[in-house]
Formats: C-alpha cells, sequence, structure tokens
C-alpha cells in the first residue's frame, strides 16, 4: 500500500517545541448538519499561542495571544469521557488555560525552580514534567511528587477505568520508561534509546488502556504494553537508515480504510506515516523529506472536511518569502543611511538557534545539527581536540578546512558554507576516546548587520561510551577501585564530566550503580559509587586506563588524595582483540579492495571478456561506486582501529610498570603488512619485553 500526499503551506510562525502544535476537535454535529474542518492551535518560543483555521482555503485566525516568556508544551485537556476540553500551556514555571474560544481561565504560578518541560491535562489533573522533578496537581493542589534519577523528557497518564490510582509514564534521558503509581515507582522499563515523545495507542492506549507508542532521541520507535506486573514489548523499529530523532508522534486513519496509521515527525525534517498489518506490526506506506526539522506532527481535517492530512508544523515557512524580500531590502538601505549618521547606535540582531549533539550508536559517530529560522550563511567549528569530520548524505555545505595548531591546543578548523535558502544543516563527527576538551560552533546568519552565536560542546573522555541497563559480568574484568575523603556528589561530577548519559544532578540514595558500553567496541563498563569509594570494572584495560588517568586529575584539581588500585585480568587483552578483529579484518579487505578498483576497471576497459577473473574481484567491478562511498564515509576507520589497538598495547604493559612505546612502529608494521589474529595475540603476550 502506499499513501501520496502533497504540502500546503498554511501559516508562517515562530520556532516550537516538539509536541507544541495539537488540532481542536471537530464540534457535534447532527445528521443534517454539514461538516466541518478542524482548528490548529500552537505555541511558540515567543509566547503567544495562535488558533486558526481555513475557510475557502485561507487562513481564518480564531484567536492570538499576546507574546510572553517561551512556550515549552501545549496540551488539551481529556475530560471524564474522554472528549477534549479546554488548552493547556506551559511557559517558565507558568502553567496558563485557555477556551476553544481563546479566553485564558487559569494561570497558575507552580512556584517550580525550573521552567516545566512537559504537561498533560485532564478536567481536573495537571501532570508536569521539569527536568527532573514530576508534580501532580489536583484543582491546582499538590497531590503527588517524584525525583527521577535522569531527566524527564515526556509523560502522559494511562486512563485505567475504576482505578482511584494515577498511572503516570515517564520517559527518562537514561533509556528507561518508569510507570508511577501516583507518588511511587511502579517498575522500569528500558527502551532501546533515550525517550523523547510518547502517546497512548490508539489514543486511549488499545484495549487495555496501557499500550503506549515511544519515540526516540536516535530515531527509533517501539510500542510496549505497561501491565500490572510486567511490561510486554510488542514491537520496534530500528532506525536504519540513520535518520533524524523523533519529535512527535500521533495516529490517525489516514488511509480511510477503518485503523489508525502512525505519524512520525523527525527532527531532521523527515515525515513518515506507517500502516498496521493484520498482525498490528508497521509498515512504511509514506516519507516525505522538508528542508526543515518538523517539530510537531497531527493528523486530521484542516482544508476541507473529510479529507485527511498530516498537518507538520515547521520550524520555517518559505510562503511569502518573495513577498517580503523587497521590504526586507528596504529596510536594509533605511538601516545602512542611518548607520552613517554621527548619532547612530548600531543594533545586532536578534535571531534564536536550535541545535542537538547526539551520539548515534549505530556507528558510534555524533550527529551535530543546528537550525535557525533565518537562512545560515557559514558554520565553523574549533575543537582542542583530535575530530573526524564524517560525510553526511543531509550536508549540502561547502567545507573548508585552515591549517591548525595542536601545539597551542587547536586540532579542528573548518567552515562549512550554506546555500541561500539553508535553514538547517547536519554534520556527523567522531572523537577519540581518551582525547577531551571543547568543541565550539560559530553560527552566522545570512542577515545585517553580521552577527554570530556561538555554542560550546563538551568532549568527554569516554565520548563514546553510551548508557546501558545490562551487564555481563561473566567477561574478564579490569577492576578499578578509588578511595579518599570524597563525598557522593564530588565522584558523581567527576562521573558526569568523564561519560556521556550521566545525569548532572547526583543520586538522592547513598550509592549508585550504573552500566555502559562502547558503541565502537562493544566493551562495556560498570560504575558503583558512594561517599569514600568508587569501583569501576571493563573489560577493556583502555577504559580502566582512562578513567585512572581523568579521575586522578580531578581529585587532584579539589587537592583530595586518592588511595589507587588495579586489578588487571590477563584475559581481557586477548578478549578486546577478538572483538576488535571482525571491524579490523573488514577494514582491511575494504582499503584493499579500494587499492585495486582503478586497475580492475582499467583492465575491464582493455579486455572484452573478464570472466577469467576471480569472484572477488568481479565483485569489485560491480559494487565500486558502493564500496567508494562506504569507504569515504569512514576516512580514518582504520587508523582509528589501529589507535585502539596501540593504546591497548601501551595500556597493559603500563599497568604492570612497563613503557613499550618504542615497539608501537613494530605493532603497526604488523597490522599494516602482515595482519592475522594469531600474530597480533603472539606479539601482545610481550615475552620478548620480560
Amino acid at each position: 500500500m502506499e499513501l501520496s500526499l502533497k504540502r500546503i503551506d498554511f501559516m508562517q510562525l515562530g520556532l516550537t517545541s516538539p509536541g507544541s502544535m495539537k488540532l481542536l476537535p471537530t464540534p457535534k454535529r447532527t445528521a443534517s448538519s454539514s461538516p466541518v474542518t478542524q482548528k490548529i492551535v500552537v505555541g511558540d518560543h515567543d509566547g503567544v499561542v495562535t488558533c486558526f483555521g481555513m475557510r475557502n482555503l485561507t487562513v481564518n485566525l480564531a484567536f492570538k495571544s499576546l507574546p510572553g516568556p517561551q512556550i515549552t508544551s501545549l496540551c488539551l485537556s481529556i475530560g471524564d469521557k474522554g472528549t477534549t476540553e479546554n488548552i493547556f500551556i506551559a511557559a517558565g514555571p507558568e502553567i496558563r488555560g485557555y477556551t476553544k474560544k481563546g479566553k485564558m481561565f487559569l494561570v497558575f504560578d507552580t512556584n517550580l525552580t525550573d521552567s516545566i518541560q512537559s504537561l498533560f491535562a485532564t478536567e481536573s489533573d495537571l501532570l508536569v514534567g521539569c527536568n527532573y522533578i514530576f508534580n501532580h496537581y489536583v484543582q491546582c493542589k499538590d497531590a503527588n511528587y517524584f525525583l527521577s534519577p535522569d531527566k524527564i523528557n515526556a509523560l502522559l497518564r494511562l486512563p485505567i477505568p475504576g482505578s482511584t490510582h494515577v498511572y503516570t509514564v515517564l520517559a527518562c534521558q537514561d533509556r528507561v520508561l518508569r510507570l508511577m503509581e501516583d507518588s511511587e515507582m511502579f517498575y522500569e522499563v528500558e527502551v532501546p534509546g533515550a525517550p523523547s515523545c510518547l502517546l497512548l495507542y490508539s489514543h486511549t492506549g488499545g484495549e487495555s488502556n496501557d499500550e503506549v507508542l515511544y519515540g526516540t532521541y536516535d530515531g527509533k520507535i517501539g510500542l510496549v504494553k505497561l501491565g500490572k506486573e510486567t511490561p510486554i514489548h510488542r514491537w520496534d523499529l530500528s532506525n536504519d537508515k540513520r535518520l533524524g530523532g523523533i519529535s512527535d508522534l500521533d495516529m490517525f486513519d489516514m488511509t480511510r480504510d477503518g485503523s489508525l496509521d502512525i505519524l512520525v515527525a523527525r527532527d531532521d525534517g523527515e515525515i513518515e506515516v506507517y500502516a498496521l498489518d493484520e498482525v498490528g506490526e508497521p509498515q512504511l506506506i509514506f516519507s516525505h523529506s522538508l528542508s526543515e526539522g518538523v517539530t510537531s506532527i497531527q493528523g486530521g481535517m484542516v482544508s476541507q472536511a473529510y479529507h485527511p492530512e498530516a498537518v507538520a508544523r515547521i520550524d520555517l515557512l518559505k510562503k511569502e518569502v518573495e513577498e517580503l524580500e523587497t521590504n526586507v531590502q528596504r529596510g536594509r538601505d533605511s538601516y545602512e543611511q542611518s548607520a552613517q549618521s554621527k548619532t547612530a547606535v548600531s543594533a545586532l540582531p536578534k535571531f534564536s538557534v536550535s541545535t542537538k549533539f547526539t551520539l548515534i550508536q549505530e556507528d558510534a559517530s555524533y550527529t551535530l545539527s543546528v537550525e535557525l529560522h533565518v537562512p545560515i550563511e557559514s558554520v565553523v567549528l574549533q575543537s582542542n581536540v583530535p575530530i573526524d569530520l564524517l560525510d553526511s548524505d543531509k550536508n549540502t555545505a561547502v567545507v573548508s578546512h585552515c591549517p591548525c595548531d595542536p601545539d597551542h591546543g587547536n586540532y579542528l578548523l573548518a567552515t562549512y558554507r550554506c546555500q541561500s535558502s539553508t535553514t538547517r544543516m547536519e554534520l556527523k563527527l567522531r572523537s577519540i576516546e581518551g582525547q577531551y576538551g571543547t568543541l565550539q560552533v560559530y553560527i552566522t546568519p545570512r542577515m545585517h548587520p553580521k552577527s554570530c552565536r556561538r555554542k560550546e560542546f563538551l568532549i568527554k573522555p569516554l565520548s563514546l561510551h553510551q548508557r546501558t541497563h545490562l551487564f555481563d559480568s561473566s567477561r574478564p574484568l579490569n577492576v578499578l577501585t578509588l578511595g579518599g575523603p570524597f563525598s557522593l556528589s564530588e565522584v558523581h561530577s567527576w562521573i558526569y564530566n568523564c561519560l556521556p548519559d550521566v545525569p548532572e544532578r547526583p543520586p538522592t540514595e547513598d550509592s549508585a550503580s550504573i552500566h555502559f558500553k562502547s558503541t565502537f567496541l562493544d566493551t562495556q563498563l560498570d560504575a558503583f559509587y558512594r561517599a569514600g569509594e568508587a569501583v569501576f570494572r571493563s573489560d577493556n584495560v583502555s577504559t580502566i586506563s582512562i578513567l585512572k588517568d581523568v579521575l586522578t586529575r580531578e581529585a587532584t584539581k579539589n587537592s583530595i588524595k586518592l588511595e589507587i588500585s588495579c586489578v588487571i585480568n590477563d584475559q581481557s587483552v586477548p578478549y578486546t582483540l577478538q572483538l576488535i578483529h571482525p571491524k579490523l579484518d573488514y577494514q582491511l579487505l575494504l582499503a584493499k579492495r579500494i587499492h585495486i578498483i582503478e586497475a580492475l576497471q582499467e583492465l575491464k576497459a582493455q579486455e572484452q571478456d573478464i570472466s577469467f577473473l576471480a569472484a572477488d574481484y568481479l565483485y569489485i567491478l560491480d559494487n565500486a561506486q558502493q564500496l567508494r562511498e562506504e569507504f569515504k564515509q569512514q576516512p580514518c576507520h582504520l587508523e582509528r582501529l589501529y589507535g585502539m589497538i596501540t593504546d591497548l598495547f601501551i595500556d597493559k604493559f603500563k599497568f604492570k610498570g612497563m613503557n613499550v612505546k618504542s615497539r608501537v612502529n613494530t605493532l603497526l608494521d604488523l597490522l599494516e603488512n602482515n595482519y592475522e589474529l594469531d600474530k597480533l595475540l603472539c606479539f601482545f603476550e610481550g615475552e620478548q619485553f620480560e
């Protein structure tokens, strides 16, 4: 089945947060009344709530509020019978309520110290999620409270009929859905990525009212049944195409076959529609790529009754651009004339920048997305640590590299010059574990007078590790133990500075245990810590070495004397080398194939019949372009593997009190010219160094 949709732009509005657009339901009609279309309500970063509908393909404004604090969440309240009642928005720590006609009937200051990030409302209940705090208000009075161990990205309430308890689902940054019963956590559900949005399946939670759709920041989608005893994962969709993160989800009968379809909005501008087959599995029936990030998506009847549409709220709509260009030019000329006067005062233009820095598990790289509400002129990257820039199909900018001086802490300086209409660009990069610092991004819009915004992103020592909830204790593990007069918050801050996906807030318990896995090598790390003690276990000696060096440095800064002990498992190094072997073997084969492509193509041009060639050579000729593209996307992959093996070699003997850096060249020669796993294992045995 295929679905055909076309784009229609309704109105240009300001930047919005994910999920901040909703469709108002159609009013009840009698059998004789004519069909009506639905209205759209949007809350933007200027603090404006706009509600409008379409009449004869023209915009009919219902109401528009005055500007105010940035609106971070918008929801429609659910009545006792499942009907939509009113509009609620969150702006900072304040909640405001509007009727469908635009009358403001509620202003509720929660007195929370953090801004509200997610909101869910019923007739009498308000469920509020800040960074780490969940609050439940009944008639604007405190009812339930929970301090989450990690950031709350989204929430919703399960509509369990007849229950005297309030069941709330919290989507948390540590890749967990937490089911709450009033103020108590009922249980946790691990999902394959950090969840970004939630939706009740079929808008009711399915037959049992407890099925929830979720989307993740790394682009995965799943359905989970949150039963009373244990959760059941119905299905999940991986992100094989490496599309953007999920910003919003909805369900609507787009195909008009009587079954609801799943609508997906991604932050890279991709819109998807999935139909459910006979067994309830999703099948992609429509996809379309926009040039701007999509923050919200809803299915309904907007421009014409009985005409299903996917209404995507886009950060920047291009409608009326041509009409505005003349006015912009006039304003620019007027500004330049006034700027030349003796009493002129220059004012920099104000513009908003939306950035995301996300670790992608599939290829162990980071995706940096930059989005403006005006065209981007250039983006400059500067880093004081080595970083590899990777090719991205979504990036059409022209890149130029400037010479750098590593001796003065400058390892990367690159400029991306964008096309005139580019408002969003995406970059891919990969860091080197053990080398940490800061990536600075300078964003210049296509505006006058010239100005730029600077964004900073921390490159952490173990930047390619990802939070997980599983740990295999049967692997050969190395153990690093730290003791000393440090507090729980101090050791937590050290771990936060070492690893991604660690909450900034220290745990509320007396101790904490968190697990990680390497997205590049699939090795693992376990961290247990409390006041005065921290224990780290990993099957990778280099991970332990990096932690030892960084944590010792952090303790020294705070004048804390540490007691350090390391227990190295001799079997861990061969185990790690065996994990590296398939990746290294494949990259060596790929490099060899790339090296002989031109010679084979020249032979093919000279010979009419090439059937005498070996099967591998014929494969190289048939897939030459694909091999080149793969090699182009991973230009430094082989060197990175060489570097990891070299570090592993040095770290193994460093813990034995031996310096083997003089043998590194011999190791590199073995890798480049005579690599075999058995030979490498023998080299690592190191009897010749004893």
